[in-house]
C-alpha cells in the first residue's frame, strides 16, 4: 500500500480501499446492498489509469443498462479525465463495437442493423407464414432465451430446455433468414463476438493484446452467453473483476444465472474475494430481517450486512382482514408519515405482481394521495386490460366502433381490413348496430364469415348474462346521481356479480389463452391483470346498469393524473424494478403464500424468490412495513391465505405487530419441508419430497416420489410417520 494515499481515496472504507487497490490475480467483489459498489468500480479504474499506468484504452469495463455505463464513465471521469478513452459500454454496446470491426470475421455487413424485438418477430412470421403474429412473437422469444444459454440449432441440450414444436428446425430456418439479411439481433451482439473469438486467432490475440483490465459491474445479473463473453475476452495475462452480489440475483426469468457468480472463483483461478458489507442505506433492524432471511439460501457465497446507521425501530408486520384493510392500512402509514413533516416521494409500496397495483391506484386518489406507476403502464391501460373493457363496452353499447374495431379480430378470427370496413359500414347504414352487422355480414372469405359470426354470438352470449336493471329511484337527487348509487350497490350474492360475467368474458373470447401464451414467455402478467380486473368488477351488479357503471369508474380512474417523476408522490412499484432504489419508508404488501412465493416455487426458484424479497427489504432506509391479509379476492372469489413462509423465516422478536394474532405454524411448516429434501416413511421407506404445498388448517401437504416407484401425498401435521432424513 502506498505511504500516503491520493485524495480521492481517502474517504473509503478499509474493504472498499482493499479492493480498488488489488491488483494481483483476479478479484471478485461480494458487495452487500448499500454497501458503495459504485464508487469502488469507478474509483478503481481511476486508480488503475492515474496510479498505476495502465492505458485508458487497454480497460475494458462493462454493466448492463445505458444509465449505469454513463453514471461509470461520468463518476470515472470527475477523478481522472482520461477514463473517458476506456471502453465503458453495455454487454450489447460492446458486442455491437466489436462486430463493427471484425464485421468479415462475422460474415456480416460493417453497417450492418441491429434487430430488436419486433423485427425478430418479423423475421420468424416471414420464415413460417402459418404463425399468427403472437405465435411468431412466442417463437422469436424462445430463440432470443435459447442464444441468452449460448446454445445455437445443433446444440444437443437445445431440446431438454426448450419444447416448443418443432423448435430445433424453426431456430435453424430463423438463423438462416437472419444470416442472409446480414443483420443481427440483440442475441447475436453476445453469440457472434463469442464465435469470433473462438474461430479467428488473429482476432483473439489482437483482443487479448488490448484488453489487459476487464471490468464487470452487476455480475450476479450476467446470463450464460455473457460469462462465455467474458472468459473469451480475458486472455492469458488479463486482470479480471467482478463486481455482484449474489443475494440480489433476481432476473432468472430473463436469462440470469446465479452459477456464474458462485463459480467465479473456480473458472477464473487465483481469484481473491472481497466482501463488501458496510450498509450506508438502512437500520440494522431492517438488515437483521434480511441476513436471517437469505441465510436460508444455500446457492450464496455468504455475507452478513452491518448498518453504519445507528437507531432505528423495529419494521412492523400488520396482519390484516383483507385488501381493503391492507389499502387502508398504507393510506394510514402515509398520512402519519407526511404529517410528521415528511413527503409523499419518501414513500414506496412494494408487491409481487404488476396485477397488485390496481387496489392502490384506486384507493389513493380517493385518500388525496398523489402517485406514480414505475416499470408499467397504469392498469387500466395496459394491453390485456383494454382488450377486456373493449369487448365489455361493446357489450354495453354495440355502436361503439372503437371498441369493435379493437377486438373484432383479436384474438385473430380470419377478419382483414376489408371485412372490417365492409361491417362497420353495413352497421352505421343500417342504425350503427356492428354486432348485428357482423352476424350477417357477407365477407369474402369463409373464414371471415366464421370469424364475425363467432364474434356477433359471442357478444350476444355476454349481454344476454346481464340481468335488468333495477328500477330507478324516486329520488330528489336527480337521476344521474340515483343511477350511480342504484348501479353501484354492491350485490348480495357471488351470483350477483359483475364480476363472473367479466370472467366469462375474458376465456370465451379467447383473450385469456392469447395472453396467457404471452406471459409464459414473457412472464408480463398478463393473466393476473386479467384476474384482477375480474376482482374489480365484484363490487358491481351483473346488471347493464351495474356495467354502465364499472365502465363509468374505470374511466374516472384513467382520468385521475398520477405523479410524475420529480413530483412528490407515493412511488407504487413490483420488487423486481426497485433494485438500486432506496426509499426512507418501504411498505411490502401481499405477504402471502401462494402470492410471494407462489405454491410452485421450489429448489432454485423458490431460492430466487426468497433473494427478491432480500431486496425489497434492503430498499428501505428508516422505516418498514409489511402486511398480510388472512383473505384476498382472486377472480371475483374470497380466498383465505396462509401467511407467507418468508415471515416464518424471520425469527421472532424481529417485527412489532400490527392488527390481529399472527399464526406462523403453517408458514413454519412449509419452511421445515422443502422439495429436494430426502425422507423416510415407516410404510413406504424412502423417497425424496418434489412438491410442498400450503393446505389451510391442515398445514402444508408434502408431495414424495419413493423408491418403489409410487408419488404419495401426507399432511405432516397429522402423521408422524414421515421424517426428513440427511445424506
Amino acid at each position: 500500500m502506498p505511504a500516503r494515499l491520493p485524495d480521492y481515496l481517502s474517504g473509503l472504507n478499509p474493504e472498499q480501499l482493499e479492493a480498488v487497490l488489488h491488483e494481483s490475480g483476479n478479484l471478485l467483489i461480494l458487495a452487500g446492498a448499500g454497501s458503495g459498489k459504485t464508487r469502488v468500480i469507478t474509483t478503481k479504474i481511476a486508480w488503475l489509469i492515474r496510479e498505476r499506468g495502465f492505458s485508458p484504452e487497454s480497460i475494458l469495463a462493462v454493466t448492463f443498462t445505458n444509465k449505469a455505463a454513463a453514471e461509470m464513465r461520468d463518476r470515472a471521469c470527475s477523478i481522472e479525465p482520461s477514463c473517458a478513452r476506456a471502453n465503458l459500454r453495455t454487454f450489447h454496446s460492446f458486442g455491437a463495437w466489436f462486430l463493427r470491426r471484425n464485421a468479415a470475421a462475422a460474415r456480416l455487413d460493417r453497417d450492418f442493423t441491429i434487430y430488436d424485438d419486433d423485427d425478430s418477430t418479423t423475421l420468424a412470421r416471414a420464415a413460417f407464414p402459418d404463425l399468427s403474429r403472437p405465435e411468431a412473437s412466442r417463437l422469436a422469444q424462445a430463440i432470443a432465451r435459447a442464444k441468452d444459454y449460448g446454445l445455437r440449432p445443433d446444440s444437443p441440450e437445445l431440446d431438454r430446455r426448450f419444447h416448443e414444436h418443432d423448435f430445433r428446425r424453426r431456430y435453424a430456418e430463423y438463423e438462416s433468414r437472419l444470416r442472409a439479411t446480414g443483420n443481427v439481433d440483440f442475441g447475436d451482439l453476445i453469440s457472434l463476438p463469442v464465435r469470433v473469438l473462438g474461430s479467428e486467432q488473429a482476432i483473439r490475440e489482437r483482443t487479448h493484446a488490448r484488453f489487459r483490465v476487464i471490468l464487470v459491474d452487476e455480475y450476479q445479473d450476467s446470463n450464460v452467453a455473457q460469462f462465455e463473453l467474458l472468459k473469451a475476452l480475458a486472455g492469458p495475462a488479463a486482470y479480471v473483476c467482478v463486481v455482484g452480489d449474489d443475494d440480489q440475483s433476481i432476473y432468472r426469468f430473463r436469462g440470469a444465472e446465479v452459477k456464474n457468480i458462485l463459480s467465479f472463483p473456480e473458472v477464473f483461478p487465483g481469484t481473491a474475494i472481497i466482501k463488501l458489507e458496510r450498509n450506508y442505506r438502512s437500520y440494522q433492524s431492517i438488515l437483521d430481517i434480511a441476513s436471517r432471511v437469505v441465510e436460508r439460501n444455500e446457492g450464496r457465497l455468504g455475507k452478513t450486512l452491518r448498518a453504519t446507521r445507528v437507531g432505528g425501530e423495529k419494521p412492523v408486520l400488520a396482519v390484516l382482514r383483507d385488501h381493503d384493510e391492507e389499502t387502508a392500512y398504507c393510506i394510514r402509514v402515509v398520512d402519519a408519515h407526511v404529517r410528521k413533516g415528511g413527503s409523499f416521494s419518501d414513500v414506496a409500496v412494494l408487491y409481487r405482481t404488476n396485477a397488485q397495483s390496481l387496489a392502490f391506484e384506486r384507493a389513493f386518489p380517493a385518500a388525496g394521495i398523489p402517485y406514480r406507476l414505475v416499470g408499467a403502464l397504469r392498469f387500466y391501460e395496459r394491453e390485456e386490460v383494454k382488450d377486456a373493457l373493449a369487448l365489455l363496452a361493446l357489450a354495453s353499447n354495440c355502436r361503439d366502433e372503437v371498441a369493435f374495431r379493437r377486438v373484432v379480430n383479436k384474438p385473430p378470427r380470419g377478419v382483414g381490413a376489408a371485412s372490417l370496413e365492409a361491417v362497420v359500414e353495413m352497421g352505421f347504414a343500417s342504425g350503427g348496430d356492428l354486432v348485428a352487422a357482423a352476424q350477417a355480414a357477407q365477407a369474402k372469405s369463409a373464414k371471415a364469415r366464421a370469424g364475425l359470426f363467432s364474434f356477433a354470438s359471442l357478444m350476444k352470449n355476454i349481454a344476454a348474462r346481464l340481468g335488468p336493471s333495477a328500477p330507478e329511484p324516486d329520488d330528489d337527487d336527480g337521476p344521474g346521481e340515483a343511477r350511480s348509487a342504484n348501479a353501484a350497490a354492491a350485490p348480495k350474492s357471488k351470483e350477483d356479480q359483475l364480476s363472473g360475467i367479466v370472467e366469462y368474458a375474458v376465456r370465451e373470447s379467447g383473450l385469456l389463452d392469447y395472453h396467457k401464451g404471452q406471459d409464459e414467455v414473457a412472464g408480463s402478467q398478463k393473466v393476473s391483470n386479467l384476474d384482477e380486473l375480474v376482482n374489480a368488477a365484484s363490487d358491481y351488479p351483473a346488471t347493464r346498469s351495474g356495467l354502465s357503471a364499472f365502465l363509468e369508474a374505470v374511466e374516472l380512474d384513467r382520468a385521475m393524473s398520477s405523479g410524475e417523476a420529480g413530483q412528490d408522490a407515493v412511488t407504487l412499484i413490483t420488487m423486481h424494478n426497485t433494485k438500486g432504489l432506496e426509499f426512507r419508508l418501504v411498505i411490502i404488501a401481499g405477504m402471502e403464500q401462494g402470492l410471494f412465493p407462489r405454491d410452485d416455487d421450489d429448489g432454485e426458484e423458490l431460492e430466487e424468490q426468497r433473494r427478491l424479497f432480500y431486496v425489497a427489504l434492503t430498499r428501505a432506509k428508516d422505516e418498514l412495513h409489511l402486511t398480510y391479509c388472512r383473505r384476498r379476492l382472486f377472480r371475483g372469489r374470497i380466498m383465505d391465505y396462509q401467511p407467507s413462509r418468508f415471515l416464518a423465516e424471520v425469527p421472532k422478536g424481529m417485527m412489532r405487530p400490527f392488527g390481529g394474532k399472527l399464526d406462523l405454524s403453517a408458514a413454519e411448516a412449509a419452511g421445515k419441508w422443502k422439495a429436494g429434501a430426502s425422507v423416510y416413511h415407516d410404510d413406504h421407506g424412502s423417497g425424496r419430497i418434489i412438491k410442498v404445498s400450503p393446505a389451510g388448517e391442515a398445514g402444508v401437504c408434502v408431495t414424495v416420489h419413493f423408491e418403489t416407484g409410487r408419488t404419495l401425498q401426507f399432511f405432516p401435521k397429522f402423521t408422524g410417520k414421515l421424517e426428513i432424513v440427511s445424506e
